[in-house]
């Protein structure tokens, strides 16, 4: 490996560390444990380890599509709505406490993601495959995201 694929390794992983600060600045807190959630709600210590998991991959993803391609356009264009939509999900849920804007941001990553795997595909099926748990976690997020707002509606715990 060259210097300079460690180095664009290196920006991978500091682009996917960033948007992770996003829970970092949008924590849950006692207002989450308030809420109703349904029985299939993975335990708390669940979601800083599956995230820590995909964060890398997606950092690993984008850096093997840039080994092959370089910064193409339109791949990393999705790439990086799918990162923003990604952050902006915490602060929607969390710091917002607007689940249904949380939803229909997370709708859209999910879109974006479906998108970027298949951008991805041509030039690193790898990648493209390294994807495929945060598209699988994202819909596991889309569909507790609904059911919180669901079974939280008026009992006036939203802003």
């Amino acid at each position: 490996m060259t210097g300079s694929s460690l180095v664009a390794l290196g920006g991978f992983l500091l682009l996917s560390l960033l948007v992770a600060t996003s829970g970092i600045l949008f924590k849950p807190g006692a207002w989450y444990e308030g809420l109703r959630k349904p029985g299939w709600t993975p335990p708390n210590l669940a979601f800083p380890i599956v995230w820590s998991v995909l964060y890398v991959l997606m950092a690993v993803s984008g850096w093997l599509v840039w080994r092959e391609a370089g910064l193409t356009l339109i791949p990393f264009s999705i790439f990086a709505i799918q990162m923003i939509l990604n952050f902006l999900w915490s602060m929607f849920f969390f710091g917002w406490r607007r689940p249904d804007l949380a939803f229909i941001d997370i709708v859209l990553l999910w879109l974006a993601i479906a998108v970027t795997i298949v951008a991805f595909w041509p030039t690193s099926p790898t990648a493209a495959f390294l994807l495929v748990p945060y598209l699988l976690w994202v819909t596991i997020a889309s569909a507790l995201n609904l059911s919180v707002w669901n079974l939280n509606r008026g009992r006036g715990v939203f802003a």
